[in-house]
């Protein structure tokens, strides 16, 4: 794993007085790969990998309201870069890359009459602070970062023209953290030793099904050998015949006296319940690193599925997570496209909705925000549509 160190001192200059690459950018981590061995281990710990999908997925919402009578917010919604993304699929990545790494890039682009707006998800892994601590720079390939290849673009609000002719720039998300300036940490920094475990104790039994569920333990054989290379070859021949997964089984070969004394000593096992307990421990523990809750990533399933317990729990991820991350995800958005656009955003919602029914479809949607303890107003005409509309998509992305 590399150290997550956030790094405020330049490398030094080499002994011949050359500056080296990484003066042009603050590190990410010691080794500058933080990123990517943050992401190694997402995908090496089964809980934690759900967990990081499903918060961002939630954060993301099911879509946005907003004032139907501006057009302009409904085309960036439904469109909001020439990929075609919608602007639900961008807040989605940002979110996710937020929960992954507690940093996300979003790159914005306008033109000199501020005449339209595309918005871009970049990807963190491939983003670094410059050391002006005004740009971002952006490279395909971190462990072999080359000048020539990589793109500097201003962070907001500042804005540059572009060989294109366009004006660009990038907001930055961070999660703070005391001693860390440039870039941010991610919230389950404490469980990152959880997850190792998480994963060690499924490698463990993956070992286990490649043996066959074999005993381990020690075979000794007596054998009359007359030279080191003669033995080694026919514990390696007993091996590849009765080992099954390498390892398992350890072979002594020793030189046979009166008779045929060979024997297996198996190892006792009785410590398999442990480390069933370590794994449950570990998963535990991961949820808990995440501030998250179990039912949310689907782990008491198996123990019966609670709609209740299901919804008592979103309620509570939402007024303390969702909402709170979806205001620090938005409030830059809706700067952003009010100063480019010179339009009102203060309409654009993200639309939250629970993983299981709670409310009827033909609820609008200030009686159901009422329902939830939220702000409404009965008069306000994005909420007089109906949640089966917006379960529908017609009110939403």
């Amino acid at each position: 794993m590399a150290a997550i160190a956030d790094r405020s001192e330049p490398l030094l200059a080499g002994s011949n007085g050359c500056t080296t690459e990484s003066d042009r950018y603050w590190r990410w981590g010691d080794d500058n790969m933080l990123p990517a061995a943050l992401a190694l281990v997402s995908r090496r710990s089964t809980t934690h990998r759900r967990i990081i999908n499903d918060k961002a997925d939630y954060i993301a919402g099911k879509g946005f309201m907003f004032d139907g009578k501006d057009p302009m917010l409904g085309h960036i919604v439904a469109c909001a870069n020439a990929e075609g993304d919608s602007l639900r699929a961008v807040v989605e990545r940002i979110a996710r890359d937020q929960a992954l790494f507690g940093n996300a890039f979003l790159e914005v682009v306008t033109d000199g009459g501020r005449t339209f707006l595309s918005l871009y998800h970049q990807d963190a892994s491939r983003c670094r602070i410059a050391r002006d601590s005004h740009h971002v720079i952006l490279h395909h390939d971190w462990a072999a970062f080359s000048p020539t290849e990589a793109r500097t673009l201003p962070l907001w609000p500042l804005m540059e023209q572009q060989q294109d002719g366009t004006l660009r720039s990038v907001i930055h998300y961070k999660s703070y953290e005391p001693m860390f300036e440039h870039y941010g940490v991610p919230p389950y920094i404490a469980g990152l030793n959880v997850a190792a475990i998480a994963y060690k104790t499924d490698k463990w039994n993956i070992a286990r099904i490649d043996n066959s569920f074999q005993l381990s333990g020690v075979m000794m054989l007596d054998s009359i050998v007359d030279s080191e290379e003669e033995a080694d070859r026919i514990v390696r021949a007993a091996e590849e015949k009765f080992a099954g997964s390498p390892g398992q089984v350890m072979f002594v070969l020793r030189d046979r006296t009166e008779g045929d004394n060979s024997r297996f000593i198996p190892i006792d096992t009785a410590s398999d319940g442990d480390w069933q307990s370590l794994h449950e421990q570990a998963t535990a523990d991961m949820v808990i690193a995440h501030s998250w809750f179990r039912s949310l990533s689907g782990l008491d399933y198996s123990s019966g599925f609670s709609t209740e317990r299901i919804l008592h729990e979103y309620e509570v991820a939402l007024n303390t997570v969702i909402l709170a991350e979806q205001q620090r995800l938005m409030d830059p958005i809706r700067t952003m496209m009010s100063d480019i656009l010179g339009v009102d955003c203060r309409s654009l919602q993200i639309v939250n909705r629970p993983p299981t029914r709670s409310k009827p479809m033909y609820m609008k949607v200030w009686e159901a925000r009422k329902a939830d303890g939220l702000d409404y107003d009965p008069e306000d005409p994005c909420q007089q549509c109906f949640l089966a509309q917006i379960a529908g998509g017609k009110a939403a992305e």
